[in-house]
């Protein structure tokens, strides 16, 4: 048998290096509740999942010599029905990791009309990642939460709708706080008003025949507070997918409660963009991104 070359060992470190460290089940002994999927998970059309009926988290470890003590929560996009977790996820993770934010992708449970079910992952997705802080070199002051699409719909609801856990309770992970420290929200469903919202991500979250006060409850916009937590938008005004009033009304309500926001409408880019769209102006995201935190004293370096 040939020894293997040179060019598949470098080939094999790259892989390895832009890779998570590890993964993690976000439920290790089962989750409280079932999203009614019984089929098995299915990968497809590069790193896209579907029938996801468990919760993971994969992390993305800041090295050492880069590590600024944030770390971020990333929730793909995918309407409710499926994940994007390569572009609207590992992508993201990797760029951040460079930068010496810890990131952790989350594979949610998809909800099937079990509304309640993606947002309790979030949220105790969030604990784990505040309760490994020290293990993870992470500072839970400065955990974040990130999220595409249906997935920025999922993040402004932990945005919004949060606990700030229960020191007497005997689950050691709910003793920590669920609220993220702030917000990066990309060309998010916000509200679930028709005319506003993305239906096909209603439809998929709260059911075909979801009842006013269930819309009301999943419209984001009306449920920002004094403690919704600084937030950094990035969308494409070409976006006819999830219009740009979604992110709009949910900014207006930010500026109303005296919440420190930042908005980037770029012209062109469509819908569904994660970390690039070939040579847009659109790609400047990420560094724009960087530089808020830096002026949200999130990081330092």
């Amino acid at each position: 048998m040939k020894k293997p070359g040179v060019l598949f060992l470098f080939i094999c470190i790259v892989i390895y290096s832009n890779a998570q460290d590890f993964s993690l089940k976000v439920w290790p002994d089962g989750a409280s509740n079932h999203n009614g999927m019984d089929l098995p998970e299915e990968k497809y059309d590069g790193v896209r999942v579907r029938n996801v009926s468990e919760a993971e988290m994969y992390v993305y470890l800041a090295g050492k010599e880069k590590n600024t003590g944030a770390a971020i929560l990333i929730c793909p996009g995918g309407g409710y029905s499926i994940e994007a977790m390569d572009h609207e996820g590992f992508e993201i993770a990797e760029w951040l990791r460079e930068r010496g934010i810890t990131s952790v992708v989350l594979k949610y449970r998809l909800p099937y009309g079990h509304h309640e079910i993606p947002s309790m992952d979030a949220r105790r997705a969030i604990k784990a990642m505040r309760a490994n802080a020290a293990k993870w070199g992470i500072d839970p002051n400065k955990v974040g939460i990130a999220g595409s699409s249906a997935g920025g719909h999922l993040a402004s609801t932990l945005g919004t709708r949060f606990d700030f856990g229960n020191e007497m309770g005997n689950d050691p992970i709910e003793k920590f706080s669920s609220k993220p420290d702030f917000m990066l929200l990309l060309y998010p469903v916000i509200s679930m008003k028709k005319g506003v919202g993305h239906m096909g991500s209603r439809n998929m979250l709260l059911g075909k025949d979801a009842p006013p006060q269930l819309v009301e409850k999943y419209s984001n916009e009306l449920h920002v507070s004094e403690n919704t937590p600084p937030t950094f938008f990035v969308l494409a005004d070409d976006d006819k997918a999830v219009i740009p009033k979604n992110s709009i009304l949910f900014y207006s309500e930010l500026k109303k409660h005296g919440i420190d926001a930042e908005m980037h409408i770029f012209s062109k880019g469509g819908h569904g963009f994660g970390m690039n769209k070939n040579g847009l102006p659109v790609d400047q995201w990420p560094n724009l991104f960087y530089n808020w935190l830096k002026s949200q004293k999130i990081i330092n370096k």
